[in-house]
């Protein structure tokens, strides 16, 4: 389809040029439009060659086909393609095409130059926000399949990427369909929901507020909790992205008892390793954050011994990355004025804890 596709492309051109080699149009190198960006110089095999690879696999092929810097090669409109079509036809069948051009009428000549529009607009790329509303309507679709509503936040999770995406994402509507979507009885639709909600609001404090404001934060705090731990990871990389940095972020955190959360996956070593370094790096976050707002009172978690505890035994890991970001939380910890080194030192046996990594190295 996309072999017939593109050498209907490049005929119809062909006949364009050479109709405008017939009426004395063909501009010179030294006309006003000598300077367009032109194609990228594929003659005819080459495209061909581009839209039927040697594998025969039908997604090979698509993906080559939507490639649109391998085939338009700046074709942004009929005119680009007009001139490559002359630039790379062969000047004695040009003018045959020209004499065959000759015995057509206007109306003949005027239908081809629509078919070559339609099928150049039919071969466009989408626009990253036409593409969003698309995955947007799939999951708006309440007869979309299980299989359609993951394609449609596989995309999102690409789209929402670049920080004018992420921000269009609430304006076309997306962040309420997703949050909704955390509630969907498959396991895999809410991780990829919460995968989105935490890739969107990462480092942007726009999006973190809408967020807060739609009143994802609960929901996501109780999906760490999880019995699917794929699940209780994206959750968990979606409630760190959304209070980083967010003073009101984090006392909605504290008021649902994310704190005690964080203190269950710490102190729990049959929790995946994976979700045990996520939870000690939000709570070196927090320390952080705290550090530079000193004039916000103190979370009680940070004088809790139990928690602190948590924090500090995660040293006798032999993870050396969770052994690592222990560290940098238990950093952050000493430099607060409510935590007391002597707790750390006594209770928690913080010297005990760095004299056995110490040995160890």
């Amino acid at each position: 389809m996309e072999r017939v596709a593109i050498r209907f492309l490049v005929a119809t051109a062909v006949i364009l040029a050479a109709a405008a080699v017939s009426s004395g149009e063909l501009v010179d190198e030294t006309s006003a439009t000598a300077g367009l960006l032109w194609s990228t110089g594929k003659d005819e095999p080459d495209l061909l060659s581009k839209a039927e690879p040697e594998n025969s696999d039908d997604s090979s092929a698509a993906a080559v086909v939507n490639d649109h810097d391998d085939l338009d090669g700046g074709f942004s409109s009929l005119e680009g393609m007009l001139h490559w079509a002359i630039g790379h036809s062969d000047p004695t069948r040009l003018k045959e095409s020209a004499e065959d051009v000759q015995r057509l009428s206007a109306s003949e000549l005027q239908k081809r130059q629509l078919e070559l529009k339609e099928l150049m607009e039919k071969m466009k790329m989408p626009s990253d926000a036409e593409l969003m509303h698309m995955a947007i309507d799939d999951l708006n679709n309440s007869s979309s399949s299980l299989e359609d509503r993951q394609r449609a936040l596989q995309e999102l999770l690409i789209l929402v990427e670049p920080l004018d995406n992420a921000n269009d994402l609430n304006k076309l509507g997306g962040l309420a369909i997703v949050i909704q979507e955390l509630d969907h009885p498959d396991q895999d639709i809410r991780r990829l929901s919460a995968w989105v909600l935490g890739k969107a609001c990462q480092n942007n404090a726009a999006v973190q507020k809408q967020i807060l404001e739609l009143g994802a934060l609960s929901k996501l705090i109780k999906m760490v909790k999880s019995s699917s731990i794929e699940e209780a990871i994206k959750a968990l990389y979606a409630v760190s992205t959304l209070i980083r940095n967010n003073l009101a972020g984090q006392e909605f955190f504290y008021a649902e008892d994310g704190d005690a959360m964080l203190q269950e996956i710490l102190s729990n070593s049959s929790n995946d390793i994976r979700l045990r370094r996520k939870a000690v790096s939000v709570v070196a976050d927090l320390a952080e954050y705290q550090l530079e707002n000193i004039v916000r009172a103190e979370s009680p978690c940070f004088r809790n011994r139990f928690f602190l505890k948590s924090v500090v035994d995660l040293t006798a890991s032999t993870d050396l990355d969770l052994q690592e970001k222990a560290l940098v939380a238990i950093k952050n910890l000493l430099q607060l004025k409510t935590t007391e080194a002597l707790v750390l030192k006594d209770l928690c046996n913080l010297d005990g804890s760095l004299e056995r990594i110490g040995s160890s190295c």
